[in-house]
């Protein structure tokens, strides 16, 4: 089963992936992941996707195509796969269903994580991380003992670009601007599945693996 997952930053879609992923024994192919490891290997899409996305900005089409599809061909992809952070646009969606038509597969389901806009800017502004070990803190759910200083190391806690208040916003504008019409473009093939991000992580994750149980109408 191949499955795209959708998601606004900050809706928790690369964590129901991963849950998802040991669920059901698909690979999870995240294209943050993808444009990581390109950027360590010094590859030329991985410096070009990197001034995209240090501005908070969507990686060009042909850049992100070229990487998801590299993976997708991957033996261990071969009875399905789960895609996180990709198609962000509606000619991404497009242009993944003709590469998996030529290859005679097809997307069988994607799956919305939906978070009210309110909510993803209190998650996302909210986080710091430790600039020694890069431990992971929350203003609000997961805090520091000691303000801006981290509990393990004792490191100097900071606040990314991509994570600060207004680039936040920023980046929710990019994505319902441009990912939103892919739910219509997955509704029209019968293949969305929408649930209700706000819950909790199990929450979430129950929601998502009944849904997938349950029978799609075409």
């Amino acid at each position: 089963m191949y499955i795209v997952m959708l998601g606004a930053p900050g809706a928790g879609k690369g964590t129901q992936a991963e849950i998802l992923a040991r669920e059901t024994g698909l690979p999870h192919i995240a294209s943050g992941d993808l444009f990581r490891q390109a950027l360590e290997r010094g590859t030329e899409e991985g410096l070009r996707a990197k001034t995209y996305m240090d501005k908070g900005e969507l990686v060009p089409d042909e850049i992100t195509i070229s990487m998801i599809l590299q993976r997708v061909d991957s033996p261990d992809c071969a009875e399905g796969c789960l895609l996180d952070g990709f198609p962000r646009t509606l000619p991404q969606a497009e242009a993944l269903d003709r590469a998996f038509e030529q290859r005679g597969k097809d997307i069988d389901r994607a799956i919305y994580i939906q978070v009210p806009e309110e909510e993803l800017v209190k998650r996302l502004s909210g986080r710091w991380l430790c600039r020694s070990c890069q431990t992971s803190y929350h203003v609000i759910t997961s805090p520091p003992e000691t303000p801006g200083k981290c509990d393990k190391c004792g490191g100097e806690l900071y606040q990314r670009s991509d994570d600060k208040k207004e680039t936040v916003q920023d980046r929710l504008r990019v994505f319902f601007a441009q990912t939103m019409p892919i739910l219509d473009y997955y509704k029209k093939q019968s293949k969305l599945i929408t649930v209700n991000g706000n819950l909790d992580i199990q929450g979430v994750a129950g929601e998502i693996i009944s849904a997938l149980q349950a029978p799609m109408s075409r």
